[in-house]
């Protein structure tokens, strides 16, 4: 059952979408967006679960491939162009789905530390899948407070912000807040562990896969490791952003300017 997604369009120029990462909806990237839409036209959107795109059925657990799926109805609504897309965390692992399977309505695919166990040999994988598992356990029994000391850790976030650029929009964890990323946690984690990505196929498709990762994410996590396993899988060199996880919320200026340099030879 597909969804009806809340979407917003801004700027001109080439069309860019912003696939959001964790809890992240159409607003996430409120500081990112300014310093892009006098080069594109910047299309965000609510993933299906979040925000104001809530599917009807509440508590079916939703796919990746669903999700991408989601995404491809909503660019056949917009554009009958391919269109450029950044993709971040799960945001990345949707696009991976989509330039498998819509291939022609991606042109450029910039995959910012994809949150995709596959790309990982069998032991690392189980064992990652593994903290998936059990963040979602801690979540059950502590809530959000109890869970996001140990996100943090296992995706290399710094919760304190502390590298950050100045002047950057609050984020308050409202109630909206608080729902999304209780949807993400009990559902697309499940989504990420269950995963079906057909990495074979990834590799022969025509979309233009840019692996991409933070400059301050440790190498030491998962999110580093798929970023890093996937450039090895397309044999293509890995690009560095500003910033660690969430750098496109950090780093807003920086992660623009990586990007307009990134997406330019693409004909942006």
């Amino acid at each position: 059952m597909s969804a009806v997604l809340h979407h917003q369009l801004q700027g001109s120029g080439p069309m860019l979408l912003i696939a959001q990462s964790g809890e992240g909806d159409a607003d996430r990237t409120v500081d990112l967006v300014p310093h892009l839409t006098d080069d594109f036209t910047v299309l965000t959107y609510d993933r299906r679960g979040l925000s104001r795109s809530r599917p009807a059925e509440s508590g079916r657990a939703v796919s990746l491939a669903e999700h991408a799926d989601d995404v491809h109805r909503l660019l056949a609504s917009v554009t009958d162009e391919p269109v450029l897309m950044l993709g971040c965390s799960l945001g990345a692992v949707i696009g991976l789905h989509l330039a498998v399977r819509h291939p022609e309505q991606v042109s450029t695919l910039i995959a910012h530390e994809p949150v995709a166990p596959r790309l990982l040999p069998e032991g690392e994988r189980a064992r990652h899948e593994a903290e998936l598992e059990e963040l979602q356990g801690i979540y059950r029994t502590g809530g959000l407070e109890a869970v996001f000391p140990q996100m943090a850790r296992v995706l290399g976030i710094d919760l304190a912000r502390r590298d950050a650029e100045p002047g950057l929009t609050p984020q308050p964890l409202d109630e909206r807040r608080r729902a999304n990323f209780g949807y993400f946690i009990e559902h697309d984690f499940t989504a990420v562990v269950e995963d079906t990505l057909d990495l074979d196929a990834l590799t022969r498709t025509p979309t233009r896969i840019i692996p991409a990762l933070g400059a301050a994410t440790p190498s030491s996590v998962f999110d580093h490791r798929c970023a890093t396993e996937l450039a090895a899988l397309l044999d293509t060199e890995i690009q560095v952003f500003p910033g660690g996880h969430n750098g496109n919320t950090t780093h807003p200026r920086g992660y623009a300017e990586r990007l307009r340099g990134l997406l330019a030879p693409a004909g942006a």
